[in-house]
């Protein structure tokens, strides 16, 4: 005797392959190598935080001191963390070449990064208003900017 398939089973088939598949993606789809995945996690750190920050500049009516000095303290001791995951030249990421061949200024911009993120934590904490440390807030949007734009791979617009 011949077993036939229900069309409901072939659907139920179907689905599980599909759903394999896409699991099977995202879990490729991340960084593999460890330096790179803890780079980009400590960079959407940062991003994170000067995201709140920025907020707060946008609607200065929203400024909360707490949140800022949270938010700055953070940065600056975080500031301190990523550049040991540069030590391998073989984990790229999105990091260009010049990270290594041109290490000398690129050691001078993570420098500058934790002297800006210093400097902002040390005007927050005393911050009675967004105008307070808006000036330190945009060195540290430089400092960022400055090194990506030497250090990091141009994303396809």
């Amino acid at each position: 005797m011949v077993k036939v398939h229900s069309n409901k089973s072939l659907k139920s088939i179907l689905g599980m392959t599909l759903i394999t598949a896409a699991i099977g993606l995202t879990a490729c789809s991340g960084p593999t190598d460890p330096d790179v995945k803890a780079r980009q996690d400590i960079m959407k750190s940062y991003g994170d935080a000067t995201g709140i920050i920025g907020d707060m500049v946008k609607a200065p009516d929203t400024f909360d001191a707490a949140v800022l000095q949270d938010q700055t303290s953070f940065l600056a001791e975080a500031s301190k963390n990523p550049w040991a995951h540069f030590e391998n030249q073989e984990a790229l990421g999105n990091a260009t070449d010049a990270v290594w061949s041109d290490k000398e200024t690129f050691l001078a911009e993570s420098e500058n990064f934790q002297q800006v993120t210093a400097e902002l934590d040390a005007v927050a904490q005393t911050a009675t208003s967004v105008d307070d440390f808006k000036p330190a807030f945009g060195e540290v949007g430089a400092s960022c900017k400055s090194c990506h734009t030497d250090f990091k791979v141009k994303k396809d617009s």
